[in-house]
């Protein structure tokens, strides 16, 4: 049976625990495929922080190691910036219309705005940020950014992002109430990760309001 076929219809990706269960002995597989898209398919819509947290939490149950998941979590990150690079760099603002659902200007702007007044450090701090990180290699791609530099931003972003949360879900594992009720754990980790963009939304109105 397929990965794809073993996981339930009912599962929602932002069900992080659920979705690793389904991947069954493919999980690491899973988290792969997941990372890899959300960091360069310009697909942002996929539970990163959450899916690597809950990950370290339940990994005995899992039957891997929570280094295994640092370590697939940051090859996958990488390899799925590159893409992102190289879209970038071959096809630009091409890629984006004013009216699309996910490929808009705006989020567009937003990433170019951001890699603009971070320069390289905007592929390290935006790897933390939901919806940026899947953008920001793009914009880096964009601005026709030595290639050497991004790889090295690119690797210490990856590395920094898939260890650090790891060692969080490891952290938050031993905490005997976080353990029983990841449930709660996942939903206030959703919140946190989603409340940047939500900042960035809501200010992003204000301006165009403003400016009317």
């Amino acid at each position: 049976m397929s990965v794809v076929s073993s996981v339930p219809l009912a599962v929602t990706l932002f069900d992080a625990a659920s979705v690793l269960h389904a991947f069954g002995p493919w999980v690491l597989l899973g988290i792969a495929v997941l990372v890899f898209i959300e960091s360069g398919v310009l697909f942002p819509f996929l539970p990163g922080d959450s899916l690597l947290v809950t990950a370290a939490i339940i990994s005995g149950t899992l039957g891997i190691a929570p280094w295994q998941v640092a370590v697939v979590a940051a090859i996958a990150a990488v390899a799925g910036d590159q893409v992102g690079y190289w879209l970038g760099k071959g096809y630009g603002r091409r890629l984006f219309r004013d009216d699309a659902r996910v490929l808009t200007t705006a989020r567009l702007a937003e990433a170019e705005a951001f890699f603009t007044r971070w320069g390289g450090l905007s592929l390290v701090i935006g790897r933390f940020v939901p919806v940026v990180r899947t953008y920001v290699p793009l914009a880096a791609g964009t601005a026709q950014m030595h290639y050497r530099r991004f790889l090295l931003y690119n690797v210490v972003g990856a590395v920094s992002w898939a260890v650090g949360l790891t060692v969080v879900g490891v952290l938050l594992g031993g905490i005997p109430l976080v353990a029983h009720d990841i449930d709660a754990l996942m939903i206030v980790i959703v919140l946190v990760s989603v409340l940047p963009v939500v900042i960035g939304a809501v200010r992003r109105r204000h301006v165009a309001r403003s400016g009317r």
